[in-house]
């Protein structure tokens, strides 16, 4: 055994030091280094927040003498533009929205009260534009004009460029009238997503992020493509408890914001909804003041997703672009550029995804090696690896050499013999012969 045990015991301690270290390997996760909280949730979340336009064109018919009147109506066509645009959030693979109830409040307004608000615009148009008292050109124009159509639109800007027609499937009230909320449709499949959280668990003074496409990304100071890029703004919960005029929970924050973000999503530092921003401090007082503004809680929110049958789930797309993410700020640009085509795949027209792949591309000769790819091969190899260890312990301690036989024990001596026994048993063999006989 002790010859045994000098080369098997070795042997088996650097079989298991093997096992030991395909375990260490196999348990290693992608670890995100240099990448900040807010970092991360901006790159998870930018995908699945849109723009929205909602606003009406009206055609008029013109019949008035007035040179000015005249040349201010040929210059617009006959045709007012009017309307706004705001934020919303995908909560569904399938294309659910959820913004407020004013970004959409166009499209719920019947003809006759669209062409109103047109026509006071119209009149203020004129009024500023050459200086008239607006009383009198009201007048006049009423009687020289009229509206021949009326046009409503509702438009989703997806981050990636696409204009996507939208339905509202439920709806609320506008500021001050009620619940600011409502959901939007549009057709598509696999579309990123955000995740609702509640807002029974939001204590003051959480951090929370506002995303949205603040109406100053239309300035002319920037390039076109910048309406396509939503902002994040970083803040604090202010208050939780407070209430609209109408009696409608409201949470009170202090990220910046302005128009075009309402309807955009207030999220957690998981990542989650918890609001959707409502109005700020300058809808109250009728002044700029940045750090008063107001979300409409996501369990509120929840209750107009529930009417329109909207289920709120991660899509495949949301899950691929998570790990490829977690793998590409990892090092890991070979499994990364792997889930980034995955997700091209499903969702062509995805926001970040061509970006992400031709980084992945360029970084893939640095990328690191993720062992749990070569899982089965370690398997196999643990255990035949275990297999000889277990061969070696019983070999050594278990198994005992067979002792060789002497020379003497295996030829007998005559010495041994019983002679008188053997001529005994030869003469009654011989008597038994003759009675036969």
């Amino acid at each position: 055994m002790k010859k045994r045990a000098v080369w098997t015991i070795p042997v088996s301690v650097l079989l298991a030091a093997a096992i030991a270290v395909s375990l260490f390997l196999l348990n290693i996760q992608p670890e995100p280094t240099g990448v900040s909280r807010a970092q991360k949730l901006a790159e998870l979340s930018k995908p699945g927040v849109v723009r929205i336009l909602d606003y009406s064109i009206v055609d008029w018919q013109f019949t008035g003498t007035d040179p000015d009147a005249a040349t201010y109506m040929a210059a617009i066509e006959n045709q007012s533009i009017f309307g706004g645009s705001g934020s919303g959030a995908i909560i569904s693979s399938d294309g659910y929205i959820v913004t407020n109830a004013h970004v959409v409040e166009g499209s719920q307004l019947d003809e006759e009260e669209i062409a109103n608000i047109a026509f006071e615009q119209l009149v203020g148009g004129i009024s500023d534009y050459f200086g008239y008292d607006y009383e009198i050109v009201y007048n006049y124009m009423v009687m020289h004009t009229s509206y021949t159509n009326v046009e409503k639109v509702l438009k989703v800007i997806m981050p990636g460029g696409e204009e996507l027609a939208g339905e509202v499937k439920s709806y609320g009230a506008p500021i001050n009238e009620g619940k600011d909320v409502a959901v939007v449709k549009v057709e598509g499949k696999n579309l990123p997503t955000l995740q609702l959280g509640s807002s029974d668990t939001i204590q003051n003074q959480d951090n929370i992020w506002v995303i949205g496409y603040p109406a100053a990304a239309d300035s002319d100071l920037l390039s076109p493509d910048s309406s396509l890029v939503s902002s994040m703004n970083a803040g604090q919960v202010s208050a939780t408890s407070k209430k609209t005029e109408q009696g409608s929970p409201v949470i009170q924050l202090n990220a910046a914001s302005t128009h075009g973000n309402s309807g955009g999503p207030v999220i957690n530092e998981k990542g989650e909804i918890v609001g959707l921003l409502t109005f700020r401090g300058d809808t109250v007082n009728g002044q700029e003041v940045q750090g008063f503004n107001f979300a409409v809680p996501v369990n509120t929110v929840k209750e107009f997703v529930n009417q329109a049958g909207a289920k709120n789930k991660k899509s495949q797309t949301d899950i691929l672009y998570e790990e490829g993410l977690i793998y590409y700020w990892s090092g890991y640009y070979k499994n990364a550029l792997e889930k980034f085509e995955a997700v091209e795949r499903l969702y062509p027209k995805h926001s970040e995804i061509s970006r992400y792949i031709a980084l992945a591309e360029k970084k893939t000769p640095d990328s690191k090696t993720l062992w749990s790819d070569y899982s089965t091969i370690f398997y196999i190899a643990d255990g035949v690896a275990l297999m000889l260890i277990l061969f070696l312990i019983l070999f050594t301690f278990a198994m005992k050499p067979k002792a060789k036989p002497s020379a003497q024990a295996a030829v007998p001596s005559m010495d041994n013999l019983n002679v008188q026994e053997l001529l005994l048993a030869l003469q009654k063999q011989q008597e038994e012969k003759k009675k036969e006989d």
